[in-house]
């Protein structure tokens, strides 16, 4: 039990945190050698992220007629991770990414990126100049985060700030990014576990769900009244550091 709320509550504050939620979830069971990593705990972290997710952007949702054109965008947006990373998974490559050495340089050098993304003047507003170009530019740079430690949430964050939008914009989008990225995600698990017949819910796994929906919330809430007062420059340092620490540590 232990190992699950450590895990989800690792999932809940990194996943909407420019600091990517697979490489700490990944060090942090290395660090602690735990074995409960398996693919129905990975369903039960990323859909309590998900309903997280929904849950504050509901009223957004329900009024879906009156934002239409904000969600087609970020569905047409979401497509190339989606068609990228399955094809990963297909052809069995995405292990390959999963190094720690790896890690370690993407988390420094997208936190580089952040840092010099986030100097950039803010020209754009989410409800007025968020079109398909800039939606399905910042879809492309979202495909880089299916490499562990670069964060989903950093990169589009990042694109978000290239294009100009301002930081709490920048990070609207992001959340609202992930949620086609997480429903697929949480899809293919919940069917791949259904083709393996594996398919069980246990209380451990609601205890997942629960925490991880808890953890994301408060850290939604949290980066969207952060960057109204703030800039990036916290989570480029932490990138730094703990990237500095993961090579140390490899080599």
């Amino acid at each position: 039990m232990t190992e699950i709320i450590i895990l989800s509550i690792i999932q809940g504050i990194t996943e909407f945190l420019p600091i990517s939620s697979s490489a700490h979830l990944m060090l942090i069971s290395k660090y602690l050698d735990f074995n409960n990593a398996n693919l129905i705990l990975d369903t039960s972290l990323h859909l309590g992220s998900l309903l997280a997710i929904i849950t504050y952007f509901r009223k957004d949702i329900f009024n879906f007629i009156k934002n239409k054109n904000i969600f087609l965008k970020i569905l047409i947006s979401s497509i190339p991770t989606m068609i990228i990373g399955f094809l990963l998974v297909k052809f069995s490559l995405i292990e390959h990414l999963r190094n720690y050495r790896l890690i370690g340089w993407t988390t420094i050098i997208f936190g580089i990126f952040l840092y010099f993304c986030d100097r950039l003047k803010v020209k754009k507003s989410l409800d007025k100049d968020f079109n398909y170009t800039n939606a399905f530019y910042i879809g492309l740079f979202q495909v880089l985060s299916l490499m562990p430690g670069v964060s989903r949430s950093g990169i589009t964050m990042s694109g978000a700030r290239y294009f100009n939008f301002n930081r709490v914009d920048s990070a609207k989008i992001s959340f609202l990014l992930s949620i086609p990225t997480l429903s697929a995600a949480s899809f293919f698990n919940v069917q791949k576990l259904i083709i393996e017949n594996n398919f069980s819910v246990s209380l451990l796994n609601l205890l997942g769900i629960f925490l991880s929906f808890i953890f994301s919330y408060i850290t939604i809430k949290f980066l969207i009244k952060f960057l109204y007062k703030s800039n990036l420059n916290f989570f480029v340092i932490y990138r730094i550091i703990l990237g500095f620490l993961i090579l140390v540590y490899v080599h």
